[in-house]
């Protein structure tokens, strides 16, 4: 197989590894959910696969459900339970719609009574009641996007502006006993940033937010302002919560597919968080560096970069990751670099990420294409596009950040 291949093969098994249906399955063994109502409200990316895998093991059991997910994520109807498809990274209408939804299904529970809460990455839109007019919240979500601001301290100006995030949900919901499974999205797994914590307590106070929003200019209304110096709650009594997935899981699969096709194979870190464009230079100056090993080497980086928006093109963190790496693999001999978002979607695109390799420069050179003029106006979508490097997996159902590999095949 050629280089591009191995990419494939490795993106496809990683992605299968991390799937959460068997997540799910082993975090529900067991478990038993007494005499009371169960009610299953399930939000995020890989909602829709978290509820179909908790409806085939508990069927009749379930009372009723209410499934929040991304646009083009739901692949079918399930039993007893309502599907909504919202709008991401930046909340709508729908996503509004399904989060009251799920507030309803929930708003006369019993003491007896149990919510199965599936939560993924993603939530902080998908799940959404805002305090603020939904217009404002889009337009500061997506100043957080343009200013470069990283997953945690999003959610921590985000909380303040909902009503049912940094655990108000799990309030809203005495009180019933709250069973939360969590697919991690987020570098360390902090339980409260996770789609901002619906059903965990708040670790970040009043002064963390003021300190982001005056970090990046925030632009901001008197009244949410004044939202960001109430107090989310700290102390839960009613919630027990189990994480079922993570980067680590993705980098684990990523390294061992790696290995099944002859890689020596090492992970760099599944804490990866800098700008994209710099992580694709880092992998680059790796492969420099291992020219000569007389092996087939494999180096993984998981986790979650940052892009800041300098153009109005199309493109995503991973494809800027890659784009960036193909200037320093250029006339390498057999190497390439891939990043991929485990949901299937990076950024705005259809695109799961990017490939290169050592010929990607020359290729798109001699289509007079510029890579730097294209990653200082943020079009990562359309060189990858020009020169085959585009990975479209489609959505795939999980939403466990990103993975980015190099291969150097000896």
């Amino acid at each position: 197989m050629g280089l591009r291949q191995d990419a494939d093969f490795i993106i496809r098994e990683a992605i299968q590894r991390v799937l959460p249906d068997e997540a799910v399955a082993q975090a529900l063994s067991g478990k038993q959910f007494g005499d009371g109502r169960l009610y299953v409200a399930a939000a995020g990316k890989a909602a829709w696969q978290m509820a179909k895998a908790a409806s085939a093991l508990l069927g009749d059991r379930i009372e009723a459900g209410v499934v929040v997910t991304k646009y083009d994520h739901v692949k079918g109807e399930i039993p007893r339970m309502r599907c909504f498809e919202a709008g991401h990274p930046v909340p709508d209408e729908n996503s509004f719609a399904g989060t009251q939804a799920v507030l309803d299904m929930v708003s006369d529970l019993a003491a007896e009574d149990t919510v199965l809460f599936l939560l993924s990455g993603g939530g902080s839109a998908l799940f959404e009641k805002p305090l603020i007019p939904g217009e404002e919240l889009a337009g500061i979500t997506k100043q957080l996007l343009a200013c470069g601001a990283d997953i945690v301290e999003m959610n921590t100006i985000r909380k303040r502006l909902s009503a049912v995030k940094g655990g108000k949900f799990a309030k809203l919901c005495e009180p019933a006993h709250v069973y939360s499974i969590v697919l991690s999205d987020i570098l360390g797994d902090p339980l409260d940033m996770i789609a901002s914590g619906p059903a965990y307590p708040d670790s970040a106070d009043c002064a963390k937010a003021f300190a982001i929003a005056e970090k990046y200019g925030l632009k901001l209304s008197d009244k949410a302002r004044k939202l960001l110096g109430q107090e989310t709650p700290k102390e839960l009594s009613n919630v027990e919560t189990v994480i079922t997935g993570s980067v680590r899981n993705l980098c684990a699969a990523a390294k061992e597919a790696c290995e099944t096709l002859g890689y020596r194979t090492v992970v760099l870190t599944d804490q990866l968080t800098c700008e994209a464009r710099e992580a694709g230079a880092f992998l680059a100056a790796i492969a420099k560096s291992h020219q000569d090993g007389g092996e087939s080497l494999a180096f993984i980086a998981g986790g979650e970069t940052v892009v800041h928006l300098t153009g109005s093109g199309k493109g995503g963190r991973n494809q800027e990751l890659a784009l960036s790496a193909a200037v320093g693999i250029d006339g390498l001999k057999d190497t390439a670099v891939f990043s991929v978002g485990s949901d299937g979607t990076d950024g705005p695109t259809d695109a799961a990420g990017g490939y290169v390799d050592d010929g990607t420069a020359r290729q798109l050179a001699e289509q007079n294409i510029d890579i730097y003029q294209v990653l200082q106006n943020n079009d990562a979508y359309h060189a990858l596009e020009k020169s085959g490097g585009l990975i479209v997996t489609g959505a795939t159902g999980t939403n466990v950040n990103d993975v980015a590999v190099l291969l150097i095949r000896a």
